[in-house]
């Protein structure tokens, strides 16, 4: 019989690589405790034993329009969450990322008195919006830093936070002969990975660029085939409806690590997969567009020059940034011709890693306990 004590975590995550994060928390506690879990996640998440009370992706919203068209059911998927945690008596709250849905319910939480907040990935205070931590340090007990550069911002304002680390820095780089094989790719062939985004957003926004320079690349570059990795099946189909027949490309589910790892250059849309894509020893173009209304609200809000992780980490622009206007495919192939003209690439990727320790999720869950 077991001597764990049994408590309830309530958590909340809203996309694919939040669900990660939140599956490896979730294992970390169940080490100390014997969990109930309720809220809403993804499938990662649900494995560990979460029964989500709605499709995590109803969440998945980006930019300042897309939110505001779906305002009226997100918050009644917010005021629904937070009466399931009240009525649940939650002895923790984890929010995963998607901050600005999940500080209202950080606050309304932390009135009852009753719950411990956690806020799994910072929120991007350094680099635009920093009001926001007033907030945080009212109604947020800890915050589980992936990078170090957060934790220290979070010391230098006072605020509790613990620097987990970023899980890809244990990431074991696939065998490239076994990936050429499993999806029977030929030897003589140069391999490119295309991220474009796992939101659907994302992809309407940058699949017709990705799509204009894969078209004029695979005419210049005859030995040149296009790996495109999807999140989920509905997102592969949606990512095939820009792929004209005649194009030298390869699209399978779950394929990120894997189609990264043979690719020597990749083309990446703005996120996580930017710095998984440097870690594998993909050298990333980074891109991003949206539209006009959501970029310049944005762009007037940044506090920094530069958008990528990779970049970020490394404090600067190492890997090309192409950003609205300037993510067309002239300056796609301009980026590429540059990285493949680089001998800096290796130097940046293992100057890259070290930017990624930290102290773990099991010792992040030993801190949750301790908080008092």
């Amino acid at each position: 019989m077991s001597n764990k004590k049994n408590i309830k975590i309530g958590i909340v995550i809203g996309e694919h690589s939040g669900d990660k994060l939140g599956s490896e928390i979730i294992q970390s506690l169940s080490k100390e405790f014997n969990l109930s879990i309720v809220g809403v996640g993804g499938p990662l998440t649900e494995a560990t034993g979460l029964n989500s009370i709605f499709n995590f992706k109803e969440l998945n919203v980006m930019g300042l329009i897309e939110p505001f068209l779906k305002i009226k059911k997100l918050l009644s998927y917010r005021k629904k969450l937070i009466q399931l945690f009240a009525d649940e008596k939650i002895d923790y709250f984890i929010g995963v990322d998607s901050p600005d849905f999940n500080m209202p319910i950080h606050k309304a939480l932390k009135k009852n008195g009753l719950t411990k907040t956690i806020q799994l990935v910072s929120p991007s205070v350094w680099g635009w919006r920093q009001g926001r931590m007033k907030n945080i340090n009212k109604y947020i007990d800890l915050t589980l830093c992936l990078f170090k550069f957060e934790h220290e911002f979070y010391q230098s304002n006072d605020t509790n936070s613990f620097l987990v680390g970023h899980p890809l820095s244990k990431i074991i780089e696939p065998i490239k002969e076994d990936v050429k094989n499993n999806y029977m790719l030929e030897d003589d062939m140069e391999y490119m990975a295309v991220l474009p985004g796992s939101r659907n957003s994302e992809i309407n926004n940058m699949m017709p660029t990705y799509t204009e320079f894969m078209k004029e690349a695979s005419e210049k570059y005859k030995n040149l085939h296009f790996l495109i990795p999807a999140a989920d099946n509905y997102l592969k189909k949606k990512i095939e409806s820009f792929i004209p027949e005649d194009l030298p490309v390869t699209i399978k589910v779950g394929a990120a690590k894997d189609f990264l790892s043979v690719s020597n250059f990749s083309l990446v849309t703005s996120g996580t997969a930017t710095l998984e894509a440097a870690i594998l020893r993909s050298a990333p173009i980074i891109c991003y567009k949206t539209n006009s209304f959501n970029y310049f609200i944005i762009s007037r809000m940044l506090n920094t020059k530069l958008v990528g992780l990779p970049n970020l980490l490394l404090s600067k622009e190492a890997f090309p940034e192409l950003i609205q206007s300037k993510c067309n495919k002239k300056s796609i192939s301009n980026a590429l011709n540059f990285l493949k003209k680089s001998n800096e690439l290796e130097n940046l990727f293992v100057e890259l890693k070290s930017h990624l320790d930290g102290h773990g999720f099991d010792a992040a869950a030993k801190t949750i306990i301790d908080l008092k």
